[in-house]
């Protein structure tokens, strides 16, 4: 019988029933394995016709094996011979076991944001047929009881659409005008804080190039005499802030300022903005437009967003960048803001800086804060009052290329940012015209929450022990600050 057409019959449905149930169960279940036509003899196998299956166990296989030991497919055929047929008499199944059913269809786990797959895994039935399943590839035999097994039953494997994985998602036509003002708005944002300062110092080249004399002669002997402006408070245009291209870039997220305390307006501010996120969106849209609630919530106050000095040595667009209110943050600039008489001065500050930009990934906050304590520093000699700001959101409107601490990505944007003073992420979010890659942000909505601020006296020679004390009570307090609003998030 080993060498006959029964023989090989038997051991083929043996062998392909235990590869399915160990796949399927990964474990000990009671398995009934009925004929393929109830009530009728076998078309593989006539001399099973009248013999009665008996319930065996198949003994748990270590995951990953593609095929049952030699010894169980004999087990599995002489089980099959001896057992009984259903609806006939036969000996009972052992305590606490039960006759084995086919699970549900398994769910494969998709990519991040990829849609489920519109052709589902097959069930038992089409796993164990020998008709091919739609999209479905076979396995491949190695060895000669897999062939023998191939030549009696078949098993497809069915692989699931990866979804959006490797589909690009066209934005639909039918967009309110709206919503294409928005993306418009940010993508002028975008492409001016990447591309407007060298696009700047090439018209400057060419002009001297090309001896434009006239022209670039008076710009740099003006520039020369306004050197130091956005150390002595910049000079902000209502005008530009104004500009009805604000409106449209805070509602693309959209952005919303939240005040948990009111603020005296006789007394100076330090707000420390956390976190950087890749380009401190937030930010700019809160402190740097006249289409935000800062106004509404802060009346009597004067926001001075404090950025990266190099910006304002790049020529001509330093002069479109201090029309928004943007100032240096080197010490002589934030010391000018605080020291004005009067009160109702707000010195913001993104004290995690261009280093925190490099950790800035969705679904994560690493704020580089405890090394940083100059503004604790200047807020004592000034008397300035600290009050912490968490953006949440902020982190969510880009991905970034995977660069963790010691990788050969990260090592490298570490020493390019002492070199030049400034971080280069790679980043990525969605296109203009489509939403599966590009440099637009994700319509994430930022929620800038202001805590309470904290009272610092005024110290102009202040000790370690001093900074160090303010420092761990700001620290204190921009933890309470994230987790009273986390939800936001």
């Amino acid at each position: 019988m080993e060498g006959s057409e029964e023989g090989v019959g038997l051991r083929a449905d043996a062998l392909g029933m235990c590869w399915v149930v160990d796949q399927l169960n990964n474990g000990q279940i009671l398995v009934e394995i009925p004929d393929p036509q109830p009530g009728g003899p076998s078309p593989r196998c006539p001399a099973r016709a009248g013999r009665q299956l008996t319930p065996f166990a198949i003994p748990r296989v270590p995951r990953g094996a593609l095929s049952p030991a030699p010894g169980r497919a004999s087990q599995c055929a002489r089980a099959s011979a001896a057992a009984p047929r259903p609806g006939r008499s036969g000996p009972a199944l052992a305590p606490g076991a039960r006759d084995w059913r086919p699970p549900a269809p398994a769910q494969r786990a998709l990519l991040p944001g990829a849609k489920s797959s519109p052709r589902p895994l097959p069930g038992l039935c089409p796993l164990l047929s020998a008709q091919p399943v739609p999209g479905a590839r076979i396995r491949p035999s190695t060895s000669l009881r897999g062939r023998r097994a191939a030549g009696c039953r078949r098993l497809w494997l069915a692989r699931s659409s990866a979804g959006r994985a490797m589909k690009v998602e066209f934005a639909p036509l039918n967009i309110p005008l709206t919503r294409r003002l928005q993306t418009a708005a940010v993508l002028q944002w975008v492409l001016s804080f990447l591309l407007l300062a060298q696009v700047c110092i090439g018209i400057i080249v060419m002009l001297i190039i090309h001896n434009y004399w006239f022209l670039y002669i008076p710009y740099l002997t003006w520039l020369y005499f306004d050197w130091n402006t956005p150390e002595q408070g910049g000079r902000r245009s209502n005008w530009v802030r104004n500009w009805a291209v604000w409106k449209y870039f805070k509602d693309y997220f959209p952005i919303h300022l939240i005040k948990t305390q009111d603020l005296d307006p006789s007394h100076n501010y330090i707000f420390g903005f956390h976190p950087h996120g890749i380009l401190v969106a937030g930010a700019f849209g809160n402190f740097c437009t006249n289409y935000s609630d800062f106004k509404q919530l802060f009346p009597g106050f004067t926001a001075y967003l404090h950025v990266l000095p190099f910006w304002f040595r790049c020529p001509l667009f330093r002069e479109y960048l201090m029309s928004s209110g943007p100032v240096s943050v080197s010490k002589k600039s934030v010391s000018y803001v605080l020291s004005k008489d009067g009160g109702g001065n707000i010195s913001v500050i993104v004290l995690g800086g261009a280093e925190e930009s490099l950790d800035a990934h969705p679904g994560k906050f690493t704020l580089f804060i405890r090394q940083r304590k100059g503004f604790v520093k200047i807020a004592l000699t000034h008397g300035a009052c600290l009050v912490p700001v968490f953006s949440f959101g902020e982190n969510e409107l880009f991905k970034q290329i995977s660069n963790p601490e010691g990788s050969w990505l990260r090592t490298i944007q570490e020493k390019l940012q002492k070199i030049m003073g400034f971080a280069l992420p790679l980043f990525h979010a969605r296109g203009v015209f489509q939403y599966n890659f590009g440099l637009m942000p994700y319509r994430k909505a930022i929620h800038t929450v202001v805590g309470r601020p904290i009272p610092v006296r005024q110290t102009l020679h202040p000790t370690l022990e001093q900074i160090e004390e303010l420092h761990q009570t700001y620290m204190e307090e921009l933890r309470k600050l994230f987790e009273e609003h986390k939800g936001k998030d």
